[in-house]
């Protein structure tokens, strides 16, 4: 299988001889990472078969949310005990985070939410400023229209999820929101459900988004100069129903959060004069290939990686931190009003794992089996990083 690291060992150097000075730190640490990963750069271990004593060599993952190799964990050897510690915390901190999305899941219908930015070029160049003002517009405003009486007549739960790129890699910023079919009084007194099927009207959304991206822009970069015939532009949204509690937000997560870019597994040719990825085509759902230089390529892959440090997940209404207090009275509340047959359901779900099926089970610290002859691996030592022995 062909791999971006492929395509970065090929097109990287003389992109970066070219452009490096002019990269922003972000793209500079993706290209490194993801050249690194699960190499001998970054250290490893080396373990040898009890059976057929050969030894067996070990690299860690590089981290970074844009590595499609560190997407998800992939079964395999340990890494340095440092990286293995690490990779562990990670992965514990992922189920315990799906943990709290399940405990803050109320046993309601729910519905997804997509939002485009037709300011695509403004947002590439201002990403920090410009990506979370989109997340905020779009959530306040389905937030502002949920609370009048004619929809929900309720504050609605809303978790929005950054994504920027097409299938073709191209810039398309836009928000996945997971709202909750209902919502609570301002006085918390009162739970309003939505209709089964209808959550708010579209065009009116789409309208109030528009309007609040554009004062809340004007806010973030009060400089940036932009035609007025683009806020007359219409804004094309999408709201379909998603299911129910826990599982709704589980088959969400799997499906918007836990995402790249672009997989390896899409990458279908590579040599001197390009790059071949695959992808699947929206309106007939065939799937096509789409050619690219290696610095086509390479830009629109990096457009993609956003600044350190930004969070492409977020929480508003009923989920955001400081209502957190006001979770488990509002649960209670609907649990109450729930037929018997839905604490059932509840406690089937208790015991599942919480991992969503796009991403793959962590795998076992012991015991380590051989991939030559299914023997038992044993330990032998560390090998350091950027000095480590190759296999």
């Amino acid at each position: 299988m062909i791999e971006l690291a492929d395509v970065f060992r090929r097109f990287a150097a003389d992109d970066l001889s070219a452009h490096g000075a002019s990269m922003p730190p972000s793209h500079r640490r993706a290209i490194e990472d993801i050249l690194n990963c699960r190499t001998a750069a970054l250290g490893g271990q080396v373990w040898r078969c009890e059976a057929c004593n050969r030894e067996v060599f070990s690299f860690p993952s590089c981290g970074n949310r844009s590595c499609p190799k560190c997407h998800t964990p992939s079964p395999g050897l340990p890494t340095s005990r440092k990286r293995l510690a690490g990779t562990l915390a990670s992965l514990a901190q992922t189920q315990e985070w799906l943990e709290r999305r399940q405990a803050a899941m109320l046993p309601v219908p729910y519905f997804h939410i997509t939002v485009p930015a037709e300011l695509r070029a403004v947002l590439r160049a201002h990403q920090r400023a410009g990506y979370g003002v989109l997340m905020q517009a779009s959530a306040e405003a389905i937030i502002e229209l949920a609370r009048d009486p004619r929809y929900v007549g309720g504050t609605v739960a809303v978790l929005a999820v950054l994504h920027t790129w097409t299938q073709q890699l191209n810039c398309h910023p836009h928000v996945h929101c997971l709202v909750s079919g209902g919502g609570i009084s301002e006085d918390g007194s009162t739970w309003h459900p939505a209709r089964r099927t209808f959550l708010l009207p579209i065009k009116a959304l789409a309208t109030l988004v528009r309007g609040k991206f554009r004062a809340l822009l004007r806010q973030k970069c009060p400089d940036l100069v932009i035609p007025d015939a683009i806020w007359h532009k219409r804004w094309v949204l999408h709201v379909s129903a998603r299911g129910n509690g826990e599982q709704a937000v589980l088959d969400y997560l799997a499906r918007y959060v836990f995402r790249v870019a672009l997989t390896n597994a899409r990458i279908v040719g590579l040599d001197d004069n390009g790059v071949t990825i695959q992808y699947t085509d929206r309106k007939t759902g065939q799937r096509r290939t789409c050619r690219l230089s290696g610095e086509a390529f390479r830009r629109r892959f990096l457009q993609h990686v956003l600044p350190r440090g930004f969070h492409t997940v977020r929480y508003f209404g009923r989920w955001h931190p400081a209502q957190r207090h006001n979770a488990a009275r509002i649960r209670q509340m609907l649990q109450l009003q729930a037929p018997p047959k839905a604490d059932v359901v509840q406690d089937d779900l208790a015991g599942r794992p919480l991992v969503p099926s796009g991403v793959e089970p962590v795998p076992p610290i012991e015991p380590r089996i051989c991939p030559h002859c299914q023997g038992r691996l044993i330990f032998i030592r560390l090998l350091t990083p950027l000095r480590a022995m190759a296999p």
